[in-house]
């Protein structure tokens, strides 16, 4: 699984675009895809839109329809992968076309899902049994259901962490930039590796938002003239401490030459000490330390150091959202696909991934977490399209790489200008878009 499987899941969700021109009714849908309660009666040929075209072309989607068939005997799933899902389908929602199920593209703003997609429910009853069921809540109606949710933190080479000394996980940015110094002190590592050239993953340090402050609502609070980057806020904390890492020598001497692909083998073997990731990058690291030869029990995951009460907050997000096309002939069996996925197939937990479902319990991979007792946030994502709006008319794109690009350039001395300047100049954007977008 590379970038273009996992950039949903690192996404706040704050960067959506209203799709123009699409084929959606423009009429709020009133007819429900509903949850079938005779699995032998459904019927029908549904067709799954994917992004991930690496489980099509193995065959792992294929055995998922398998089992599914067992329980759904006359439904047959068919998959189309996409290598540019969102480009793809956003050209595809300009007609009616666009599968029986599919992930919700970021391209669609939330108040417009009524258009393109069926109701699965009233978020009164759905709310309750799935995580991040607001993403997609639409006047108390909600439109699609996670795949799965991704934790975020800091993925990084135990065996090179505790050959510089350091065991536990560090409290505060202080003690983490420490850290990587004794890394860069006593190891051959790279103490932190910013990916600047392939830049997506710099937009993971956006879902810290609600971390630093332990808030679930803190996603919600950007609506608005409320300086996002002003002293001690989640934004300020984050961005800061990815400035002073460039700008203390301890991230790669060239990030226009970084590679993302290569950035796996490279933490399996010991060469890269860190990199900020959701936790979906687990599996993909242990499998490169397999590849590679390497010990993949030194792989670990730490989440951003900072604590509330004693305790760290990680935040949870969501990855892509299923949904089904208003057009949909088949809505009964395309229900019934989504449930099956969510709750049955397995899916989340083969991933590693946070589940959808409340009740199920945490990955593997995130055992740490568990055993450090770390208080999940959840960020709520209510005023999400309000917050879009803003980081639209601001310019400044909390959901792109390039502020943050500039944020290294200037940490490294690439561009002029220096941190407090520049935090000055993405409020003054903010809050003067705030006062007419966002309202």
């Amino acid at each position: 699984m590379g970038k273009k499987q996992t950039f949903a899941g690192a996404f706040l969700a704050v960067a959506a675009l209203t799709v123009t021109g699409c084929g959606g009714s423009g009429t709020p849908s009133t007819d429900a895809a509903t949850a079938p309660t005779e699995p032998g009666k459904v019927t029908g040929t549904i067709t799954v839109l994917t992004h991930r075209t690496d489980l099509v072309k193995s065959g792992a989607m294929d055995d998922y329809a398998a089992e599914f068939r067992k329980i759904y005997p006359k439904v047959r799933v068919k998959f189309e992968g996409l290598t540019d899902y969102e480009g793809e389908v956003k050209i595809r929602m300009n007609t009616e076309d666009y599968g029986d199920v599919l992930m919700i593209p970021a391209a669609v703003s939330q108040n417009d899902y009524p258009k393109f997609f069926s109701p699965l429910g009233s978020f009164e009853d759905l709310g309750p049994k799935y995580r991040f069921s607001d993403k997609t809540d639409v006047d108390g109606k909600v439109y699609g259901i996670a795949q799965f949710g991704t934790a975020n933190g800091f993925l990084y080479n135990k065996a090179v962490w505790k050959k510089a000394g350091v065991t536990e996980w560090p409290k505060t940015p202080e003690e983490f930039l420490a850290a990587l110094k004794a890394i860069k002190a006593r190891t051959d590592a790279v103490p932190y590796y910013t990916n600047f050239k392939d830049a997506w993953p710099l937009v993971q340090w956006t879902s810290n938002v609600g971390s630093v402050s332990c808030d679930t609502g803190a996603a919600n609070k950007l609506a608005g003239p409320v300086s996002p980057w002003k002293d001690g806020s989640d934004l300020n904390v984050s961005d800061t401490l990815l400035h002073d890492i460039v700008k203390g020598g301890l991230s790669e001497k060239e990030p226009s030459t970084t590679n993302w692909e290569a950035s796996k083998g490279m933490v399996a073997k010991g060469r890269i000490a860190t990199m900020m990731l959701g936790s979906w990058s687990i599996t993909q690291m242990q499998d490169a330390a397999r590849k590679a030869k390497a010990d993949p029990e030194d792989i670990g995951f730490m989440p951003f150091p900072t604590q509330r009460n004693g305790k760290f907050c990680p935040t949870l997000t969501s990855d892509y959202q299923q949904a089904v096309n208003i057009h949909s002939d088949h809505k009964e069996a395309a229900r019934a696909w989504i449930d099956w996925f969510t709750e049955k197939s397995g899916y989340s937990a083969k991933e590693g991934a946070v589940p959808t479902v409340k009740s199920a319990p945490m990955p593997a991979t995130l055992k740490s977490f568990v055993d450090n007792d770390v208080n999940f946030v959840e960020r709520s994502e209510l005023k999400t399209g309000q917050v879009n709006e803003i980081d639209k008319a601001a310019e400044i794109g909390l959901n792109t790489p390039d502020y943050r690009q500039k944020l290294v350039d200037i940490a490294r001395g690439a561009q002029k200008g220096d941190l407090k300047d520049y935090f000055a100049e993405l409020d003054k954007k903010w809050n003067e878009a705030a006062k007419t977008a966002g309202s």
